[in-house]
């Protein structure tokens, strides 16, 4: 690769950001609204590294709250990372949380553990614990938690999706730290692994679920979220690379067909001439879409008989 300091460097640089523009803007949106929404500009501060894990777990886990400054109890965003449930960090997931909340949504980016310490189902009792925290700190920090999202990508984006459906169902993965307490309003997932068997027994799935596909087939249909899908699944915005080789366009597809047949709402926003890693680096047109609908799901009123979650039990 060519040093950047020098002029073949910069104009290596250059075309790289020339051609990444390109691809930002190619993209096609499904089943979006036809009519526009206003989101607000607002400044916004951030308290780093809060430890959100009960004090008995076995791992201490961390997350930055992103506070916009506006008036009343904010809407939430919990933020999740990816990285085939094995590494990386929140900070991965810094710059959509910045955006978010330059928009006035509060944001939770959390961290969780990872595989092959820790197998399934530990990261998702780490994003309901998570979700059990904003509940219990709404009041201090000015949170709305009956308006908690989820954001996450790749495995971030299975982790939030399970995290979303098994809390609208009656799933026994609610035992012992979900529940209604932990549902979200709606869910924004890119590069989302649906559907977990139609990967087969890969190293990142043997070390995340335990196992290979033919030992243990119910613990990748469980770890599915195309499995929990149900009539009181929240509403999901989806993105996904067109061409992305590892987690194919198709579990995008299957999904929203999924939705489709419960009657969930759904949007879904392909990114044409994007692979796996080119679909975060320009995600920003798909963030601003899911911002606008996050906004959009502010405007839904609550469904008939939802439950409070300041009349909640938390669950931890």
């Amino acid at each position: 690769m060519p040093r950047t300091g020098s002029p073949r460097g910069r104009k290596w640089v250059a075309s790289l950001l020339g051609s990444l523009a390109l691809l930002a803007g190619c993209a096609s949106h499904q089943d979006e609204p036809g009519t526009d929404i206003a989101v607000p500009d607002t400044d916004f501060r951030v308290e780093h590294s809060l430890p959100f894990s009960p004090d008995d777990w076995p791992q201490t886990l961390y997350g930055d709250l992103y506070l916009p400054d506006t008036p009343g109890a904010r809407p939430v965003v919990l933020m999740v990372h990816g990285g085939g449930w094995e590494r990386r960090s929140r900070a991965d997931m810094t710059w959509i949380a910045e955006t978010l909340a330059g928009h006035g949504f509060a944001v939770f980016n959390i961290d969780y553990r990872f595989a092959p310490d820790y197998t399934f189902p530990a990261q998702l009792h780490d994003l309901q614990v998570a979700r059990a925290w904003i509940n219990r700190h709404a009041g201090h920090y000015r949170l709305d938690p009956d308006s908690v999202s989820g954001f996450g990508f790749l495995s971030g984006a299975h982790l939030v999706a399970l995290l979303a459906l098994v809390a609208s169902s009656d799933s026994p993965l609610n035992a012992p730290h979900g529940g209604p307490d932990t549902q979200l309003k709606a869910a924004v997932v890119g590069g989302l692994p649906s559907d977990l068997a139609a990967f087969g027994s890969g190293k990142l799935l043997r070390q995340f679920l335990g196992g290979r596909l033919q030992a243990i087939p119910d613990t990748y249909r469980q770890a599915s979220p195309i499995t929990h899908i149900g009539a009181g699944a929240p509403p999901f915005f989806l993105f996904h690379g067109a061409i992305d080789t590892l987690v194919p366009f198709s579990q995008a597809e299957k999904f929203r067909d999924a939705l489709d047949a419960h009657r969930i709402d759904n949007e879904l926003f392909k990114m044409h001439l994007r692979g796996h890693v080119t679909s975060f680096l320009t995600a920003g047109d798909a963030v601003d879409a899911a911002i606008r609908f996050l906004a959009r799901q502010e405007r839904r009123p609550p469904e008939d008989g939802q439950e409070s979650a300041q009349g909640r039990k938390t669950n931890i």
